[in-house]
């Protein structure tokens, strides 16, 4: 079977990560359409994801200005912050979630609860430090790579990069919506004591006291796009791609660690990454 290549060419048209965010701002307003009598606040969810699609609409004008068209390179980034915190309003703020099931599998890999039992068998103030500030590191994977792409004015790379963790965040919210699974975060006695007396696991708990949406634990997503991130920018750079090894496995195994994720999480977060960056490659190719 002949496979269709994906280009980024800068035709007119919509990119390939533009019609993924589109076919998932279609799904959200169907979900939204079939909840809205129990869900508080659809109509702006409408509203939202009406002004999404004109604001694709505006990036197919055949000669964007220059903002519009360095704002169509990091919008997909920027949209990720309300696409993530409507999920606490698509879900009604108090879903019907499955962590009894993902604890069965827990149990059944692993023989018991890492992500409630491995800090308190082992707790560590050093390690608290630093995979609490791996798990803060997400947020530079996600950026750094892009910024550097783009001062590099390499757009197939960063349209590639683009693409991958938009889709992988996509397939995770997807998940989100439809089977929402709490967490350890909010299922087990958080931790407490020496182990999250340190600078890092303040700033991770005041960011997700802040802004965490309930039910969005399995797959895990940071873990997914941090492997899409790492993917992408290997194949844009082998120095850039191991430059995030490192702080990529500190990531997996600090969201376990810290109790933030089942360790399935983690292990359904680098499957879909992986199974995502390998397809936009395996797509792009003639």
């Amino acid at each position: 079977m002949a496979s269709v290549a994906i280009t980024y060419s800068g035709a007119e048209g919509l990119r390939p990560v533009e019609k993924v965010l589109l076919a998932y701002s279609a799904l959200v307003s169907i979900v939204v359409a079939f909840r809205a009598p129990g869900m508080a606040g659809w109509e702006w969810l409408l509203v939202a994801h009406g002004l999404l699609f004109g604001l694709f609409g505006v990036f197919l004008l055949e000669r964007p200005g220059r903002s519009v068209s360095l704002l169509r390179e990091v919008a997909p980034l920027l949209l990720l912050f309300g696409l993530y915190a409507e999920l606490d309003v698509l879900n009604g703020g108090d879903p019907v979630v499955h962590d009894a099931l993902v604890q069965g599998w827990e149990a059944a890999i692993f023989g018991g609860q890492p992500s409630r039992d491995w800090w308190r068998s082992a707790p560590s103030a050093i390690w608290s430090f630093v995979l609490h500030g791996a798990y803060l590191g997400y947020y530079l994977i996600l950026t750094v790579p892009a910024v550097l792409l783009a001062v590099r004015r390499d757009l197939p790379a960063l349209r590639r990069f683009m693409l991958m963790v938009m889709t992988t965040f996509v397939v995770c919210y997807v998940f989100f919506i439809f089977a929402p699974v709490a967490g350890p975060y909010y299922v087990f006695p958080r931790p407490e004591g020496p182990f999250v007396d340190n600078l890092m696991a303040r700033l991770v708990y005041g960011a997700l006291e802040g802004g965490s949406s309930y039910g969005a634990a399995f797959p895990s997503s940071h873990v997914a796009a941090t492997a899409a991130a790492v993917i992408a920018s290997w194949r844009a750079s082998r120095r850039m791609g191991l430059a995030l090894v490192v702080p990529a496995l500190l990531l997996v195994v600090s969201v376990v660690y810290c109790q933030m994720h089942y360790a399935v999480d983690a292990m359904a977060g680098l499957l879909i990454g992986a199974t995502v960056g390998a397809g936009v490659l395996r797509a792009e190719r003639p």
